[in-house]
């Protein structure tokens, strides 16, 4: 079958735009007609692939419909749908907005390749042909199209702008060069162009590795802030579990004091009433030997009075009821009690096992530490494996260099940190004195040191074997009885807290909070003067044991 297609018109202008290039392919090439021929049976392919087609085969058969013709068809183009194939090709190579048009079409302007700088003009494929071909005019210098030809010119010398001058970083033609830009250094204006080019590309994977990385940062950020949830929900849910059994604890245990007031009122009731029940009992019988007494003095026989008398005074005394009380019970220390035995029965069992998970906790943060010699006092003795520290007797010749403590017997971890959180742990079992703790990179170490927060240091200590202090501003005497025998560190940066734990109880032993870092930070160590071998045992940094606290 003939293809039909709408006439061009001004009236029908649209329907030029539903044309497509499937209306144009040839069903043996696959490709837009050429010389397009339509067979008897009204099917249409391009003039040389037909002829080949039959050329190949011993009878004239439609490649289509396969209807057979006896004697080889005469082919003519197909005019009208020539000229519509051209006008198609036309549209297909016509400018789109933001492309160059080339300046010579008329009509419908097709999409300019180059454009030249001495004839100010952009040329189609079409156009561009006697530069490529008339001698003279291949003399001229083609650039890719561009829409600004005026902007490649010199203002100055009306010449094309075809070197670049290195000494002014500007574009100049070759009469600049000579001109005003004598003995300056100069490339071509390509040779610029594609150094600039290759500099942007350059720029532009840096560009996409900065996006990348920022990508990266937010998918960090973004899995940060679900963790962060994550834990604050396990947060929330062992805070209500833990207060839901720490009140239920507390309830049961005020039903239990409500009952023991209860029963000691109602045993001295029942005491009570015991003692009122006697107390009527006598008053009645009183009442009847009060009846007969009187009675009897009222009677004037002599005899009845006398032989009643001696019967009356043999009556049973009464009990002696002066020294009888009903003391109501003491209440005193009741409620304390009560409240003793909740915190030693509830509180103190839930407390423990709060810390264990808590210590659990931020032993998960736990770093490899190990001691920096080059900031060791020179008494001090550090194991080959820097994991040990303890004062020696005889100061060593070392060089003082200005990460050396000069008189303090301390040494600070070789790692730093600036961000994050990070644990430690370190054995303090045998020692009289000890300090412990971080201290930012920026502290003195040299003559006498004052260990406070203001100074960038964050520390425990224990001084004459019993007396544990946080050195805090101002320092605050803690109460550990027994002391701990392994100390464990923790900090959480971002958040400014330093803690301190006693690892084998799983009890928290002092936390700095609010603390503002702006240094890094180091573990420090201070394992104190030997004192005549009494605090002679040294401080050992341990792997953590999760298992160890609730071990013990």
């Amino acid at each position: 079958m003939f293809l039909f297609f709408l006439p061009q018109s001004a009236d029908m202008s649209a329907a030029s735009n539903l044309r497509s290039e499937d209306q144009f392919l040839c069903s043996i090439c696959l490709d837009v007609f050429t010389d397009p021929v339509s067979t008897p049976c009204g099917h249409n392919f391009c003039k040389t692939c037909i002829s080949q087609h039959w050329d190949m085969n011993q009878s004239c058969q439609c490649p289509m419909c396969k209807e057979t013709f006896s004697t080889r068809p005469q082919l003519r183009v197909n005019t009208f749908i020539s000229e519509m194939v051209a006008q198609f090709r036309r549209e297909q190579q016509a400018a789109k907005p933001g492309e160059v048009p080339c300046d010579v079409c008329t009509g419908t302007r097709l999409k300019a390749l180059k454009s030249c700088l001495v004839c100010q003009t952009s040329y189609c494929q079409t156009h561009l042909e006697p530069h490529l071909t008339v001698k003279r005019l291949k003399r001229h210098q083609l650039i890719d199209a561009v829409e600004n030809l005026e902007g490649w010119m010199c203002t100055k010398h009306d010449k094309p702008l075809e070197l670049f001058c290195k000494t002014d970083q500007t574009c100049v033609c070759m009469l600049c060069s000579v001109l005003d830009h004598k003995n300056h250094e100069f490339v071509p204006l390509r040779e610029e162009y594609e150094g600039k080019k290759a500099e942007l590309e350059k720029t532009e994977a840096e560009i996409q590795q900065m996006i990348q990385k920022r990508r990266l940062k937010i998918q960090e950020i973004t899995e940060s802030v679900k963790m962060s949830k994550d834990a604050a929900d396990r947060q929330k849910a062992e805070g209500v579990q833990v207060f839901t059994a720490l009140m239920e604890s507390v309830e049961r245990r005020l039903k239990e004091l409500m009952k023991e007031i209860e029963d000691k009122q109602e045993t001295t009731e029942k005491q009570a009433e015991g003692l009122i029940k006697d107390l009527e009992q006598e008053i009645s019988e009183l009442m009847e030997r009060s009846s007969e007494v009187e009675q009897l003095s009222r009677s004037e026989d002599h005899l009845h009075l006398l032989q009643s008398f001696s019967n009356l005074k043999a009556a049973p005394p009464t009990k002696d009821w002066t020294e009888v009380r009903v003391h109501p019970p003491s209440y005193e220390g009741t409620v304390g009690r009560a409240v003793a035995q909740l915190e030693e029965t509830v509180w103190k069992p839930m407390k423990k096992k709060l810390f264990e998970a808590e210590l659990q906790r931020v032993q998960q943060y736990e770093v490899d530490v190990t001691l920096d010699p080059d900031t060791a006092n020179p008494y001090l003795i550090l194991s080959d494996d820097g994991k040990q520290v303890y004062c020696g007797d005889v100061e060593k010749n070392l060089p003082d260099n200005p990460e050396r403590f000069s008189l303090c017997p301390c040494v600070l971890g070789e790692q730093s940190f600036s961000s994050g959180r990070f644990y430690f742990e370190v054995q303090v079992k045998g020692k009289t004195k000890w300090t412990l703790g971080v201290a930012t990179e920026s502290i003195n170490r040299k003559g006498q040191i004052t260990a406070s927060p203001q100074d960038g240091f964050w520390t425990v200590w224990l001084r004459n074997g019993n007396e544990y202090k946080a050195l805090d501003d101002p320092s605050v005497d803690l109460c550990l009885h027994p002391g701990p025998e392994k100390v464990g560190v923790f900090v959480d940066y971002e958040e400014g807290l330093v803690s301190f734990y006693d690892v084998g109880a799983a009890a928290l032993i002092y936390s700095f909070t609010g603390c503002s870092f702006t240094h890094k930070l180091h573990p420090y160590f201070g394992p104190c003067i030997n004192d005549g071998g009494k605090n002679s045992a040294p401080l050992i940094i341990c792997p953590v044991n999760q298992t160890e606290s609730i071990n013990d």
